[in-house]
């Protein structure tokens, strides 16, 4: 397949979150997508939350405290918290620059963990995204999905030390699931989901295809 950017497609920076459930492989596919986006003649940043900046990182650490137990109102004020400082100071002035931003997680992961995992009013979180973001929405969200017991498996495959999250149990990871796949059911524009039961290569492809599609960029796959 030829590379190249379409007209146009070049004009602004554009935000491309990756979102899903626990060993979904995101973090693998930004790395992938990145090199490809590069090659095509974009320049291309890639952040995380929680973290991404100084402050927000400072934040990540207290969420992610596998012996921490936050109740959740305040589990969801630290994740926007980090969430403003990151769109304010990196995220905001790599788009200005024309950049585009590959996000591993945004808000969407916040409605899914603190909403539909842990049962925080999807409303509440509304509120707290319009303060922190006002109307700010990706260009494009990627939600990774893959049965809960294969997520559960890769996940104890890496053998790293558990986080707070991947310590929940098979019904928290199955809640996520369906909040994940609710969330690509609203906002289809907005939305794709990509099959992560697949093997590296073929999401790899199905995201490029996506990208495709929906930016108006061509990829070498």
């Amino acid at each position: 397949m030829c590379s190249g950017v379409l007209p146009d497609a070049m004009s602004a920076g554009k935000f491309i979150t990756f979102e899903g459930g626990e060993g979904a492989g995101k973090s693998t596919q930004i790395s992938r997508v990145a090199e490809k986006i590069e090659q095509a003649g974009i320049s291309v940043f890639t952040t995380r939350e929680p973290g991404g900046s100084p402050g927000a990182e400072t934040i990540r650490r207290l969420l992610l405290d596998p012996v921490k137990n936050w109740d959740v109102p305040t589990e969801a004020l630290l994740h926007f918290a980090a969430r403003a400082d990151h769109y304010t100071t990196r995220i905001a002035p790599a788009l200005r620059e024309g950049k585009w931003v590959l996000c591993d997680r945004f808000a969407d992961s916040t409605r899914a963990y603190q909403g539909y995992g842990l049962g925080l009013n999807l409303e509440a979180i509304e509120m707290l995204y319009d303060i922190s973001l006002g109307d700010f929405k990706p260009d494009l969200t990627l939600i990774f999905d893959l049965p809960v017991e294969t997520g559960m498996e890769r996940m104890r495959a890496r053998g790293d030390s558990p986080d707070r999250y991947e310590q929940m149990d098979k019904d928290f990871h199955g809640r996520l699931r369906k909040g994940f796949l609710d969330i690509a059911a609203r906002e289809p524009d907005r939305c794709q989901i990509i099959d992560a039961l697949q093997d590296m290569d073929a999401v790899t492809i199905a995201i490029v295809a996506c990208l495709s599609e929906r930016l108006g960029v061509r990829l070498s796959v």
